[in-house]
C-alpha cells in the first residue's frame, strides 16, 4: 500500500475542497457525459460480501475496470469474476491512480467508511451506490445530500424495496386514504441475528495475512484486530456499525417513510436492554413522533427489534399473519389496518381484500438499472440522496436514543437535539487523521 499516494490524494482534495468553499467555485473534478448506449466503466469499493452482488449487478453491460477490498480473500470469488479489473486495497489509492477511467462507483464497505468514500467519489464527479444505511452518523447523511447536489452526480442507497412494488402499491393505498388518517405505524424486524450488548474483547489475536486491519478501520479509532468484529458481527459495535437499526430499518420503515412523507420526526424515545459504550442492544423498542405534513395526521412510527412486535389488534386473529412474521410493518389507519413484509413486499388489508385504489406509481425498470440509467445521465434513481440522505437521519436517530436512554427532542433542520446536550456529540463523530470527510 503506497501510503504517500493516500496522504497526498486526501491534501490535494481537502486543499481543492477549501478553495471551492472560499472561491464558490467547485473543486476540479474527471467527469464525462455518457450516452444511453455507452458503457459506464464501473469500480467498487468494498468487493466481497454484499459488494460481490452490487458489483455484479451494476457491471451489466458495463466496463468493470477496477475493483478495491481491504482483504483479498473475502474479495477473491469478485477477483475472478472480473479477471480484468484492476486490484487495490486502499480506495485512496484507487481514486488517484483511476480517476480519469472511472465514471461510477459501488460502495459495499461497513458502515463507518461510507460517508468518506463517497464523498472522495463525489468529489471527483464520480456516480455513487451506497449501500444502506447510507452513513454511520446523522451528520455524515447530510453531507452527502448536499454534495450530490453540489457535484451533481448520480446518487443511489441500496435499499432495493425502494424501487419495489410493493412500497409503491403501499404508498398509493395510503395516500389516497384508503384507510383514513394514519395514527400509528408499527414496525419491527428478527435483528440482530449477531451477538450484542458485549464488552470490548481483550484478546488479541493475530491479523489474518489477507486483510490490512488498518484500511479495514478507516475512519473508526484504532483498536486491536479481534475476530468479534470481522468479517460478520461488525454491525453489533458503534464503532463501526448502526445495529438492527443500520442493518433492517432502511428496508422495513421504508413504506412509512415514503407513504406518509414522514420527513423529521419532534422526538424519539427508546427502551432497550444490554446497551453499552461499545455495542448495540440485544433489544430495542423505539419510539418516534412525527407532526401533521400538509393533510397528514400526527403520526406515532414504533421500531421493535431483537424478537419484539407489537401488540396484535384487537379482532385480528391469532393465525392472521402480519408482515412476513419475523419482519413487517403494520399501519392503524382511522378506516382500517394494512401490512406489508420486509421489503414492503406482499402488502394487504386486514382483513385480507383487494383495495378499489388506481395504480398512479409507475413500475420501476430495476432497482441497479435504475442507477445505471442515472448515471449515464437519465432521471435521478429513485434512491438519490434528496431521498436516501432524510430517510438515513431519520433512521438514525433512534440510535441517539438508545445510546443516551432519553427521550430526544429533535431540531431537524439544524440537525440539533436541544433537551439532551450530551446527544449533539453523537451526531457527529471525531475522524482519524487521513480520513476525514
Amino acid at each position: 500500500m503506497d501510503k504517500r499516494v493516500s496522504r497526498r490524494w486526501f491534501i490535494m482534495s481537502s486543499a481543492a475542497l477549501a478553495a471551492g468553499c472560499a472561491t464558490g467555485t467547485k473543486p476540479v473534478r474527471v467527469s464525462k457525459t455518457i450516452a444511453p448506449s455507452e458503457k459506464l466503466n464501473v469500480a467498487a469499493i468494498g468487493a466481497g460480501g454484499k459488494g460481490s452482488s452490487d458489483i455484479r449487478a451494476v457491471g451489466v453491460g458495463n466496463n468493470v475496470v477496477a475493483l478495491c477490498d481491504v482483504d483479498g480473500d473475502r474479495a477473491a470469488d469478485t477477483f475472478k469474476y472480473f479477471p480484468n479489473a484492476r486490484r487495490y486495497k486502499d480506495f485512496r489509492v484507487m481514486l488517484d491512480k483511476e480517476a480519469n477511467n472511472i465514471d461510477a462507483v459501488t460502495i459495499s464497505t461497513p458502515d463507518n467508511t461510507h460517508a468518506v468514500a463517497a464523498m472522495a467519489c463525489m468529489q471527483l464527479g464520480k456516480s455513487v451506490f451506497v449501500q444502506k444505511p447510507l452513513t454511520h452518523d446523522i451528520y455524515e447523511a447530510r453531507m452527502l445530500t448536499e454534495a450530490a447536489r453540489k457535484y451533481k452526480v448520480a446518487t443511489h442507497m441500496g435499499n432495493q424495496g425502494h424501487q419495489g412494488e410493493g412500497v409503491r402499491r403501499m404508498t398509493e393505498w395510503v395516500q389516497a386514504g384508503y384507510i383514513g388518517q394514519v395514527r400509528q405505524v408499527h414496525i419491527w424486524t428478527n435483528r440482530p441475528v449477531w451477538p450484542q450488548g458485549m464488552s470490548r474483547p481483550t484478546d488479541t489475536p493475530p491479523v489474518p495475512a489477507s486483510l490490512d486491519w488498518d484500511l479495514w478501520l478507516g475512519p473508526a479509532p484504532v483498536r486491536p484486530y479481534n475476530p468479534a468484529y470481522v468479517p460478520w458481527s461488525w454491525r453489533a459495535w458503534w464503532d463501526f456499525g448502526c445495529g438492527a437499526l443500520g442493518d433492517m430499518a432502511c428496508h422495513i420503515m421504508d413504506p412509512a417513510f415514503t407513504s406518509l412523507k414522514l420527513g423529521y420526526p419532534t422526538s424519539v424515545e427508546a427502551t432497550s436492554e444490554g446497551n453499552s459504550e461499545e455495542s448495540g442492544p440485544i433489544w430495542s423498542i423505539i419510539h418516534y413522533e412525527f407532526p401533521a405534513r400538509g393533510d397528514m395526521a400526527p403520526v406515532d412510527v414504533y421500531w421493535y427489534d431483537g424478537g419484539k412486535k407489537p401488540p396484535r389488534p384487537d379482532g385480528v386473529a391469532e393465525d392472521v399473519q402480519l408482515g412476513d412474521g419475523d419482519n413487517g410493518s403494520l399501519f392503524v389507519g382511522d378506516k382500517g389496518l394494512l401490512t406489508c413484509g420486509e421489503y414492503g413486499g406482499s402488502p394487504r388489508p386486514i382483513p385480507y381484500h383487494k383495495p378499489d385504489v388506481p395504480k398512479t406509481i409507475a413500475k420501476s425498470i430495476g432497482h441497479y438499472k435504475e442507477f445505471v440509467r442515472a448515471a449515464k445521465g437519465g432521471p435521478p434513481a429513485g434512491g438519490n440522496f434528496d431521498y436516501a440522505g432524510p430517510f438515513t437521519e431519520m433512521v438514525l436517530l433512534g440510535n441517539l436514543a438508545i445510546r443516551t436512554g432519553k427521550r430526544i427532542e429533535w431540531d431537524g433542520p439544524n440537525m440539533r437535539c436541544t433537551n439532551v446536550p450530551e446527544a449533539n456529540q453523537l451526531v457527529k463523530r471525531e475522524y482519524r487523521p487521513g480520513w476525514n470527510l
